[in-house]
């Protein structure tokens, strides 16, 4: 009888690890997505037009850069499109490939932050909409872009930047940006863009390199 109560706790304990286990972008921990990212880190992003070398540093926007982390840890952008690439602008890209999880993703919002760094050229910033609309999507600035640092829009003051390219920059100039702002659109999954704008260049992989 002990013996058949110990292995009826063992299946207990077993199935409700089973049952509060989550998948990171699928059904994301709210604890997980609330814990600090390192001071700095090192991110490579693999392309479709090669590879780029990000530098992250958290002094710069803590909770951008710490969502940041947990995207790109998790490998979010596998399957992104550069899907707004305006020449002597920004690359723009964001959204994980698939429409249910963009959906989710776009309502984990978070909070505005003060610019402390500016949007010189090879930085990277949050895209936002508004007030507290930081989710996922991203830019790459081509150029100065320090009107950003200043840009009212939505009652919100300017676009913090949270990293920077520290390698790869031939990579980021290559980014197909024939279509300008054209793909803009709120479904951005894979499939849709392949079909509709299939020059967009893409991200098919993210890897944490370094934490310091």
């Amino acid at each position: 009888m002990k013996a058949v109560l110990i292995g009826f706790a063992l299946t207990v304990v077993i199935l409700f690890a089973g049952c509060a286990s989550s998948d990171p972008i699928l059904k994301p921990s709210f604890a997980k997505l609330a814990m600090v990212s390192p001071d700095s880190f090192d991110v490579a992003m693999e392309t479709s037009a090669g590879t780029i070398d990000f530098r992250f540093y958290r002094q710069w926007s803590p909770l951008g850069v710490d969502r940041a982390f947990y995207l790109f840890k998790n490998n979010f952008y596998a399957g992104t499109r550069f899907y707004r690439v305006i020449e002597g602008f920004v690359a723009q890209f964001g959204g994980s490939g698939d429409p249910k999880v963009d959906s989710l993703w776009r309502s984990l919002t978070i909070k505005d932050e003060p610019v402390v760094a500016q949007n010189k050229k090879g930085t990277i910033s949050f895209a936002r909409a508004g007030a507290r609309t930081r989710s996922m999507t991203m830019y790459v600035n081509l150029q100065d872009n320090m009107r950003l640092d200043s840009l009212d829009s939505g009652q919100v003051i300017g676009y913090p930047p949270i990293g920077r390219v520290v390698k790869g920059w031939e990579v980021v100039e290559k980014l197909y940006a024939g279509y300008a702002a054209a793909p803009m659109r709120t479904d951005l999954s894979s499939a849709v863009l392949s079909k509709d704008f299939p020059l967009l260049d893409s991200i098919r992989t993210t890897t944490v390199t370094r934490m310091w």
